[in-house]
């Protein structure tokens, strides 16, 4: 699934953008954020 795909299936539910799509940038955020947490939880768990 490429980026563009999955920020046409994301939708902002809450705040100023919402009802929004998120661009790339934001997803590619989340998406390292997401891999951070998840590693940290890893090391310490």
């Amino acid at each position: 699934m490429s980026l563009r795909d999955i920020t046409k299936r994301l939708v902002i539910t809450t705040g100023t953008k919402k009802g929004q799509h998120p661009s790339p940038a934001t997803v590619m955020r989340m998406l390292r954020e997401h891999d951070e947490h998840t590693t940290a939880m890893e090391t310490t768990g």
